[in-house]
């Protein structure tokens, strides 16, 4: 989605394009970087508008981090990888689905929720809790079919679709950093392609009833 301006007021409600405008402002240089007058310059609303929806920066991070959960939601129940008949194929298309998503500039495709979180763990505890509600929540749509593939292939063990789904989160919140370390978006690619491969591993020649510890 493109940032509202003041050129084109008409995209929204103050409130939405105050939150657009955190989620790119914020993946561009952080939620501490961000200043209240930089996000009301982005959406193009004055100080007074962002006082009269938000009580405080704080505030605005927790409606940012809700807000990115909603369309986010959308984006992924809408993807194609649901089409596919067998549940492993699913997962792999997930994958390669996220992957495809890495394009752009680094904020075009890191993770708002990620980007604050690392910030706003400990100090706005608010923001944390917004923040893992969305990551765990999604997280938690991959599950059904990794136990789908699980049951498929006969595999019980030490893991759980739950823990995998938190793995592949992991890596790809990880691929995020590496990209903004390296200043180089083919490093979060190497590790989408490196997850790719190690789900396929967990998942081959496993014989119905065998066992994967």
């Amino acid at each position: 989605m493109n940032r509202p301006t003041k050129q084109d007021p008409d995209r929204g409600d103050a409130r939405t394009r105050l939150l657009e405008s955190a989620r790119d402002v914020i993946r561009t240089q952080g939620f501490a970087a961000t200043s209240v007058d930089q996000l009301c310059q982005a959406a193009g609303v004055t100080k007074g508008a962002f006082f009269h929806h938000f009580a405080s920066k704080e505030a605005l991070g927790v409606a940012a981090a809700q807000f990115w959960a909603e369309t986010t939601s959308e984006l992924f129940a809408n993807a194609s990888y649901h089409d596919h008949a067998e549940p492993l194929d699913r997962v792999l298309a997930y994958i390669d689905f996220r992957r495809d998503l890495i394009a752009g500039e680094l904020e075009e495709f890191t993770c708002l929720i990620g980007t604050m979180t690392q910030e706003a763990y400990a100090k706005y505890p608010a923001i944390r809790e917004a923040c893992a509600i969305s990551m765990f929540g999604h997280t938690s749509t991959l599950e059904p079919d990794i136990q789908a593939a699980m049951e498929a292939s006969g595999i019980s063990g030490s893991w759980t679709a739950a823990s995998l789904a938190r793995h592949m989160q992991a890596v790809l919140q990880g691929a995020f950093i590496l990209a903004k370390a390296g200043n180089d978006s083919s490093l979060a690619i190497e590790s989408v392609d490196h997850l790719r491969r190690y789900v396929e591993l967990l998942f081959k020649n496993r014989p119905k009833g065998g066992q994967n510890d």
